[in-house]
């Protein structure tokens, strides 16, 4: 955990690094509550963790392999990493399409999050498998370019300038988006398509254009037409696989929590969740990392409750970055950190 910390620390760019900082130590417990909240402002050294009792319960394995045996027998399917930003998705939709391209099966695997390198992510080509971005710019341009081509074509210089002008609209944007995200749907009908989607706050935003284009097709096609629309196909179970990634901490905990009741407002049953990153789960021998083990049991447990499916990755030496590190995390279970 030292060198993972000194590494990013050293990383941080000139212009940030120049700036004032503070350096808050780690400590044993989460930061909830008004003392924990004070002991902040203190920063005082932690003491006497070898003489405190430290809850013991064993963390059953649960890892991230059997959701991809599970998730593989459709042939097919739609696999969607949700969660808020910085709890791993990225990370574990690339593990999951690495296995499944390993197993023989045709995957591409794309992503709605801005600040996700994929490409970067994966070191080298895997056979099998497709890598892209949804890039809202790339995406809205091509709408744009798009409905120009097609209502614009019979249209005068100044019905033209109009329409060029309606399609300037914030509303074009998640029209654009939404397109090439139904794009992703449809072709999971033939393949593997795993989705590492973007932070909560712009999914719920990509789940409600869903909802009004399905609406407005119900709306339209009324009691005498028959239509599917890309909401149906996430609601259905047997084609769409949506995987909650969190960490074993309070926020992003109560986070997806509630990313999962919105969800089944819109008739989405998450199949299954995933614990990221857990200190527990690497069943630690340092007493300090012991305490800070005993503060996820309870969130562990909680997740437990809260869903059928849960795998649980536990943090590793090193960061699960290139083909062969994330291809081991969905594999075996991985060797632990002592």
């Amino acid at each position: 955990m030292r060198d993972r910390e000194t590494a990013a620390v050293a990383a941080i760019p000139e212009t940030v690094a120049s700036l004032p900082r503070d350096v808050l130590d780690l400590n044993p417990g989460n930061m909830v509550g008004i003392p924990a909240l004070e002991s902040l402002l203190t920063n005082a050294p932690v003491t006497g963790i070898r003489d405190k009792t430290v809850v013991n319960d064993v963390v059953e394995d649960a890892p991230l392999a059997a959701l991809v045996d599970e998730a593989e027998k459709g042939g097919h399917g739609l696999v969607m990493c949700m969660g808020k930003g910085g709890v791993g998705k990225t990370t574990v939709a690339a593990a999951i399409a690495i296995a499944l391209a390993k197993r023989g099966h045709t995957v591409h695997l794309t992503t709605t999050d801005p600040a996700a390198h994929l490409t970067e992510t994966l070191h080298g080509s895997i056979t099998g498998l497709t890598v892209s971005r949804i890039d809202p710019e790339a995406a809205i341009q091509e709408y744009r370019n798009h409905v120009m081509v097609t209502k614009g074509r019979s249209l005068d210089a100044d019905g033209r300038a109009a329409l060029a002008e309606d399609l300037m609209s914030p509303c074009t944007d998640e029209v654009a988006v939404f397109r090439q995200f139904s794009k992703m749907v449809q072709e999971s009908r033939r393949h593997f398509v795993v989705i590492d989607t973007a932070p909560t706050g712009h999914t719920l935003l990509l789940l409600d254009a869903t909802g009004s284009y399905h609406r407005e097709i119900a709306r339209q096609a009324g009691d005498t037409m028959g239509f599917v629309t890309p909401l149906m196909r996430l609601q259905d179970p047997a084609l769409t696989k949506v995987i909650l990634v969190t960490l074993a901490e309070t926020t992003p905990v109560l986070e997806a929590e509630e990313l999962q009741e919105e969800l089944e407002r819109a008739g989405i049953h998450p199949w299954a969740w995933v614990v990221n990153n857990s200190i527990a789960a690497a069943h630690p021998k340092s007493p300090f990392l012991r305490a800070r083990a005993a503060s996820e049991i309870q969130q562990i447990a909680k997740v437990r409750t809260l869903t059928d499916r849960m795998a649980l990755i536990p943090l590793l030496p090193e960061e699960p970055v290139g083909e062969e590190k994330l291809s081991a995390l969905a594999t075996v279970v991985p060797q632990y950190a002592v």
